[in-house]
């Protein structure tokens, strides 16, 4: 590690900070329907829709008719996005020359993208046509961002409502979260990385003539309108195979260090509008710290662990001098590698500039938690922020029986019906991840697929499963998923991991928001200063590593001490 690694680290994560404070404060006016500095352009844009299809924004919705607003919207969008990708063969826009996809593939790649996962058991680049990459992906790299949003914004106004029994409308906010924050953010940095040297055209495809003389043709396309969104909606999925480690989606080190401040943007954001929208911004700074804690020390932990090498590979021969180089770009070096693995698994995106494969077993540890947690850290558009707030309402809880004192958040006191929706909500990951993992290694259809054998190939189903139930879509690479087993449960994995856990979400927002905000007094714990933020911190240490420690132990730790022994499998 060097001082101008952290250096370039630091600068980064300040100017994510930096940005993300007058944009979290023009969210929350932006949510909260006030008028901002693009309405005279988009408040005719945003009245048109309401007019074209039936909505009226002043009629506000309960929790249920918001839950199942939000489920059809995304019903309808996989179906949609099912029968394009069957159909791509047929539509314009295919200069490749692409067949329909597979139904397991298309069935797993619909999920994957209305759930903001992108998960990819394709290569963009030789599977999807460039109607498919637009209308179908492109477009649920919007939507399903905005619907993270709007949920996490309904979860807020419960906090601040007293009484209340309704917590928003979901048309209203899902289209304002699309219209006045990520599509003209996603233009203007669009047009960015074109500056930078993304391509952004129509054709297939361009030939080059190698050193050597011969003829090699080089695929190209819309990357970077797709790129774009990609990292601003913490969606991930790469309109090439190799992801943003690919020159024509990140051609140099500032292109990444831009997607990484992108990547944070909205996240951060979104905690800083949850202050202002409470009346307390100190409530945000909290969460926010502890929310840093968890991802400085992650990919400090990275850092380390790859800047130390690979000792087996040491004892081969191979020049430790700068650490851990297999399946890394040079041009990015292991300072920017470590915070893009840690960003991108701390959010929802997913994206990779290496391969999470080939990272030591410490190293490949910390995305591995990150998404156990459910990728809270700082998390997706809009998911994090609820499932950081979750949390946030079971520490209270845990608070309130030590003292022997109602818990209270935000004025709101948390009773058992609160406490039982937030630990369904919770408990829907473990089953999931470790239910399946255990499934996919007990039978040869799954094992299969491996690549790797021993404690590195557990290590790539359980990170599988975990990326795609946490709905991040970042893969170790070892393991290949496209087969009728992986399609299958990985698309139900992403399926319950997003929307299993949000709907007890809304519920908690709808007895949240029915009762009466109580003004802090003196017995009141303070949610705002240090003692919260250990509390915080103590409750993910147990809640989330405790559970999953057996399985990690089987996999990377093992794994590690297998390494340091001089062992391979």
């Amino acid at each position: 590690m060097t001082v101008l690694g952290w250096l370039e680290i630091i600068v980064i994560l300040l100017a994510a900070v930096a940005a993300a404070i007058p944009l979290g404060s023009y969210m929350a006016r932006v949510m909260a329907g006030e008028r901002t500095l693009l309405s005279p352009v988009l408040g005719p844009l945003e009245r048109g829709f309401y007019a074209l299809s039936g909505v009226d924004p002043r009629r506000e919705q309960g929790w249920k008719s918001y839950t199942l607003a939000m489920l059809a919207f995304s019903a309808a969008g996989f179906f949609s996005l099912y029968a394009l990708q069957r159909l791509q063969a047929v539509l314009p826009l295919n200069p490749q020359g692409f067949d329909g996809v597979a139904p397991d593939l298309a069935f797993n790649t619909a999920v994957s993208f209305i759930t903001n996962t992108n998960w990819q058991n394709y290569g963009g680049e030789t599977t999807m046509s460039h109607l498919v990459q637009m209308l179908g992906l492109t477009v649920h790299n919007f939507v399903s961002a905005a619907t993270g949003i709007a949920m996490a914004i309904a979860l807020v106004r419960a906090f601040v409502r007293s009484e209340s029994k309704t917590i928003g409308n979901f048309w209203v906010d899902m289209t304002r979260a699309t219209l006045y924050l990520l599509l003209p953010l996603s233009i203007v940095f669009a047009l960015v990385l074109v500056a930078g040297g993304v391509p952004q055209t129509l054709l297939a495809s361009v030939e080059a003539t190698t050193l050597e003389g011969a003829r090699q043709v080089i695929a190209i396309g819309p990357v970077a309108s797709q790129e774009a969104i990609k990292e601003l909606g913490t969606n991930g999925g790469g309109f090439f195979n190799a992801n943003s480690a690919h020159p024509f989606e990140s051609p140099s080190a500032w292109t990444t260090m831009l997607q990484v401040w992108l990547i944070l943007l909205v996240p951060v954001a979104s905690v800083i509008a949850f202050g202002r929208m409470v009346g307390n911004w100190k409530e945000g700074r909290s969460l926010l710290v502890t929310m840093g804690i968890v991802l400085i020390v992650g990919f400090g932990v990275i850092y380390a662990a790859e800047t130390y090498g690979n000792p087996i590979l040491t004892a081969l021969g191979v020049e430790g001098g700068a650490g851990n180089l297999e399946g890394k770009e040079l041009r990015f070096g292991q300072a920017l590698t470590a915070l893009f693995t840690g960003v991108t698994t701390g959010t929802s995106t997913g994206a990779v500039v290496a391969m999470h494969d080939s990272l030591t077993p410490i190293g490949g540890l910390v995305p591995l938690f990150n998404m156990l947690l459910g990728c809270v850290t700082p998390g997706g558009d809009g998911s994090g922020l609820y499932g950081i707030l979750v949390i946030a309402i079971i520490t209270v809880f845990v608070a309130g029986l030590m003292v022997g004192r109602t818990p209270e958040y935000l004025g709101k006191k948390i009773e058992s019906r609160e406490m039982k929706l937030a630990m369904l909500g919770i408990l829907i990951y473990p089953p999931l991840v470790l239910g399946c993992t255990a499934a996919s290694v007990m039978l040869k259809t799954g094992l299969d697929s491996l690549n790797n054998a021993g404690p590195h190939g557990l290590s790539e189903i359980l990170y599988a499963f975990a990326s795609t139930t946490a709905n991040n879509g970042s893969a170790l690479g070892g393991l290949t998923g496209n087969t009728l087993w992986y399609n299958t449960t990985l698309g139900i994995a992403m399926f319950l991991g997003r929307f299993a856990y949000v709907v007890p979400v809304l519920a908690l927002a709808g007895s949240l928001a029915a009762k009466r905000k109580a003004p802090a007094s003196v017995g009141t714990f303070p949610t705002d200063g240090p003692l919260f933020i250990g509390l915080l911190l103590g409750v993910i240490v147990i809640l989330y590593l405790l559970q999953y420690f057996p399985a990690l132990a089987l996999g990377p730790i093992v794994e590690h001490f297998a390494m340091l022994a001089g062992k391979t499998y």
